[in-house]
């Protein structure tokens, strides 16, 4: 890991792949995850770009693939969905991993949590359930204390993010499914690049650099597996404006 504090250089458009982390890199994070506002240009610059890259971009997010459709319009994209557990190698196609025994059970003891205390806010998924606490920042340690023991009780897995902790099936992360994407069309044989903002991001940037690419982080500077880094969702959209 080395502190992540310079500028990328731009894109190969004949070469390189494009995946993209969507909150906190395409759009600023809000109190919910139904808050965000998706700048209107967006959906048409990520089209000019994916042109340009012979379709070599795609989306990796935490969110379900159907709600990312429902704010940015993108099922015309490639994409990974639920930290990788829902693929999309190509418009059209759509991988689902199945949902675990556990997960009712963890439903279920985080809307109780949830319930009971103003400002948290519970996130269904295909293959997942996910707490947010970003409007109630002094439940923190409470949150993270019950997703440790509802994962020790139904052997799911805890993956931590920027003020919301979810619970999901073990394995499949953001480099997972970098890796997949990357071993099919029109993806193979190009060079990864990822924009990621989260630790969630990490994955996927330690498996682009082990794949002969490169992460780049969005945000201030810190240690990270990236090689470059962006200061904003304004800075990433510029780039990406350059490139397309």
């Amino acid at each position: 890991m080395t502190l992540a504090d310079s500028p990328p250089p731009q894109l190969e458009i004949d070469g390189d792949a494009l995946f993209l982390d969507f909150d906190g890199t395409l759009v600023a994070l809000a109190d919910t995850p139904g808050d965000i506002s998706v700048p209107s240009q967006l959906p048409k610059l990520l089209g000019r770009l994916a042109a340009r890259l012979g379709g070599r971009l795609a989306i990796l997010t935490g969110r379900a693939l159907a709600d990312l459709d429902s704010h940015l319009g993108c099922a015309d994209l490639a994409g990974a969905g639920s930290h990788g557990l829902e693929l999309r190698p190509a418009p059209g196609t759509r991988r689902v991993a199945p949902p675990p025994p556990g997960l009712a059970a963890a439903r279920a003891a985080l809307a109780a949590f949830a319930a009971a205390a103003p400002g948290l806010l519970v996130e269904d998924k295909p293959a997942g359930v996910a707490l947010h606490y970003r409007l109630a920042p002094a439940r923190e340690t409470e949150a993270l204390a019950l997703a440790d023991r509802v994962a020790a009780r139904t052997g799911l897995a805890v993956q931590r993010g920027k003020m919301v902790v979810e619970l999901r099936p073990p394995g499949a992360d953001k480099g997972d499914a970098l890796r997949v994407l990357m071993a099919e069309p029109p993806f193979a044989g190009a060079r990864p690049v990822v924009v990621g903002d989260d630790l969630t991001d990490e994955h996927a940037f330690r498996a682009a650099a082990a794949l002969g690419g490169f992460g780049v982080l969005v945000g201030a500077p810190r240690d990270s597996a990236a090689a470059w880094r962006l200061a904003d969702v304004d800075a990433v959209h510029a780039w990406l404006a350059a490139a397309a």
